[in-house]
């Protein structure tokens, strides 16, 4: 991107009472790059201390979404050619962000109409005020790409109902309004169609005022009715035995869940099911960061990561050559390397 792309890639506003973030690449669905983020950043300060704001938006530029996550090619091409320091620097400043989100002391409400994944989640759903719409597609799809859920994703989803977030972590799986609110990672559902308007009365109203007239109940979602499948199968203790649940289970949403993981990096699955399940035991959001910021850096030192980004995005031939192939190849020891502390390089919150 050159300097002016980057300047114009998140813009600011305000409107009344009420400033606004808008994310501005639309041609790669508002893809978070280290700017934008620190720009965002800059911009909380300046709003957190201006008594004239009383509520910060934020919403992406286009009709595709808020934001399919962070910049991957750049951080495939600083694994693969850099030392990953790049990288590691980007996510230090995005994770303080989410947690900055997370406790902004202003009504923070993220517009997350069409697609919401990756990073976009985690500017996103830590917000005090969420909004979904029947266009929203909410998901954490870094297994897909040999990553690990990460901008307390991994927070949000070990607190959903049952072992839905484990479904949704593991599988990569996108869900619609309904699903999303029914996991926690929303709050209202307001039709595309009324987003201008209730947009506008933020500038003048609280944003309880503002959202009175446009909530309304989306369409029923899929995941309360899985339930019963969802909590049997997610409920074991390794990757290798969710599988066998699944399939033994015999109803084709789980095989066909069964088929996803079996497709993903058996290294990406492993760890995120450990992360998972000490995220529910550090509880906070902060600690959880801390751990998500240590398996990131490790990420970088395997192949899968790379790997996952050539077939997905950047060759884009969907065969990933994933290393090791299979999930009885990656040892307890392989999965503990990813939670390594990392002295002085502590992300620290």
């Amino acid at each position: 991107m050159s300097g002016a792309e980057e300047s114009e890639s998140v813009l600011f506003h305000t409107s009344g009472r009420a400033a606004h973030i808008t994310l501005n690449r639309p041609r790669a669905l508002n893809a978070l790059t280290h700017t934008m983020v620190r720009r965002i950043d800059e911009a909380l300060t300046e709003w957190e201390r201006d008594p004239a704001v009383a509520t910060v938006v934020i919403t992406g530029a286009g009709e595709r979404g808020l934001c399919a996550g962070g910049d991957i090619r750049a951080i495939h091409d600083d694994a693969r050619d850099g030392d990953g320091t790049a990288s590691a620097a980007f996510w230090r400043d995005e994770y303080r962000l989410n947690a900055r989100i997370a406790r902004y002391p202003k009504p923070y409400v993220a517009v997350m109409d069409g697609i919401v994944m990756g990073g976009g989640v985690g500017v996103s759903a830590h917000g005090s005020v969420r909004v979904v719409t029947e266009r929203s597609r909410v998901a954490m799809p870094e297994t897909g790409i040999g990553f690990v859920p990460d901008v307390g994703g991994t927070h949000l989803l070990a607190r959903a109902p049952g072992e839905s977030g484990t479904h949704l972590a593991l599988t990569g799986a996108q869900i619609g309004a309904a699903d999303a609110l029914w996991c926690g990672l929303a709050d209202h559902c307001v039709p595309a169609a009324s987003l201008p308007e209730f947009l506008d009365a933020l500038a003048g109203l609280p944003v309880e005022e503002a959202l009175d007239g446009h909530v309304r109940t989306p369409p029923q979602g899929v995941l309360a009715a899985q339930r019963d499948w969802i909590d049997d199968c997610y409920a074991a203790d390794t990757v290798e035995e969710i599988v066998r649940r699944l399939l033994v289970h015999g109803g084709p949403a789980a095989k066909e869940a069964a088929e996803t993981l079996l497709a993903r990096s058996p290294t990406a699955l492993k760890v995120t099911l450990a992360s998972l399940r000490r995220a529910r035991k550090l509880g906070l959001l902060e600690p959880v960061l801390n751990q998500e910021y240590r398996v990131s850096c490790a990420a970088l030192d395997v192949p899968d990561l790379v790997e996952g980004i050539r077939a997905q995005v950047v060759d884009k031939d969907r065969r990933p050559r994933w290393s090791p192939k299979t999930l009885d190849e990656v040892t307890d020891t392989d999965v503990e390397r990813f939670f390594t502390p990392l002295g002085e390089r502590e992300l620290g919150l």
